[in-house]
């Protein structure tokens, strides 16, 4: 093959590649919608990363700065803090009791009105088991309670 032949096909095949290239860049480009938001993605990661750098910066320097006045008062601060952790806890604590005891009672009265409160039919089997295991124990104390106080006479004579 010549050079001369060779360099009259080579711009055909060369353009026909560079404008399929281009066409397939054209149909995968982005549209002005989506690179406003790239770049508005790109410069809000750039602030954000920027007021992070410098709140570790202010922090980083506020404890050097603060350390001899930390070290000196802690005797003070570990007190309070305590007693600041042990107020909060048991506060909490008071409350959260107190809203268990308002559920409790809403609870009740909402069952003894009427209004089948969430568990009441539990409550209600458990009510029913407890009261045929109740009348069950007492016929089976009228059948026997004879017999086991003989026995208890006997193990006890005087008794």
């Amino acid at each position: 093959m010549s050079d001369r032949q060779y360099s009259a096909r080579r711009p055909s095949s060369a353009t026909a590649t560079t404008g399929t290239f281009l066409q397939k860049l054209r149909e995968h480009a982005p549209n002005s919608t989506q690179l406003i938001g790239f770049a508005t993605l790109i410069i809000s990661g750039g602030i954000l990363l920027t007021l992070t750098g410098l709140t570790l910066t202010a922090t980083v320097l506020g404890i050097i700065f603060f350390a001899p006045l930390i070290i000196i008062s802690s005797p003070i601060w570990i007190p309070i803090g305590v007693l600041i952790s042990v107020t909060v806890a048991g506060t909490l604590s008071f409350l959260g009791f107190g809203v268990g005891t308002v559920a409790v009672l809403g609870w009740i009265y909402r069952y003894f009105r009427g209004f089948h409160p969430p568990g009441s039919d539990r409550f209600d089997y458990a009510r029913s088991r407890i009261a045929d295991t109740a009348s069950h124990v007492k016929d089976y104390a009228r059948e026997y309670g004879g017999y086991l106080q003989s026995k208890v006479k006997d193990a006890a004579p005087g008794a």
